[in-house]
């Protein structure tokens, strides 16, 4: 019994030494399951041609204020600079944000902006799209609600890369100073 308690200790110590695992695994992970839903999320919103990008396609209002461009009988033109203010930057962060996080460049605060984007699109989700049905709960035996439980677990990966940052493969640790990479070396000299 003892070896196996030493065993699993070895194996414990040396996970718990990885910190090159969490951050690099949780960039991965967003890439590979997130990342290109939210870029096709981003293009549904562009309008035509390259000046799309300044000017979103009626849909992408209707996905981000379903409400009030019902109300302005689907005219765009109807809406405020508030209103399309808001379109624009919701669009362009569907394409920036997922970039710097898979390529580890401010990935503190990209994951950070894209928790506030998946907080707005839930909260536009149940009361601007009406889904209620698609909160869902917690502690019940379905694990497959969109808002509670499925966002909930993309958060809770962007929240590690709010705390890890994004580890030695990203852009971040490459413009780190030399000094700042390895404390550990400075305080032993």
């Amino acid at each position: 019994m003892t070896a196996i308690v030493s065993l699993y200790t070895a194996i414990t110590t040396r996970l718990e030494r990885a910190d090159w695992l969490i951050p690099t695994l949780a960039r991965f992970l967003f890439a590979a399951i997130l990342m290109v839903y939210f870029l096709n999320s981003g293009l549904t919103k562009i309008g035509d041609g390259f000046a799309g990008i300044w000017t979103p396609s009626v849909g992408a209002y209707a996905q981000i204020f379903p409400r009030i461009l019902e109300a302005a009988g689907y005219d765009t033109d109807a809406l405020s600079f508030f209103h399309r203010l808001v379109v624009v930057a919701g669009t362009w962060a569907e394409f920036i944000l997922p970039a710097l996080i898979v390529a580890g460049f401010l990935t503190r605060l990209a994951a950070l902006g894209m928790i506030g984007f998946v907080v707005v699109q839930s909260l536009t989700d149940v009361y601007g799209h009406g889904q209620i049905g698609e909160i869902g709960g917690w502690f019940d035996r379905f694990p497959d609600a969109i808002i509670l439980d499925q966002r909930a677990l993309w958060v809770f990966l962007l929240m590690v890369l709010v705390i890890k940052g994004g580890g030695p493969l990203s852009f971040d640790r490459a413009l780190k100073p030399r000094n700042a990479q390895a404390p550990h070396i400075k305080a032993t000299l």
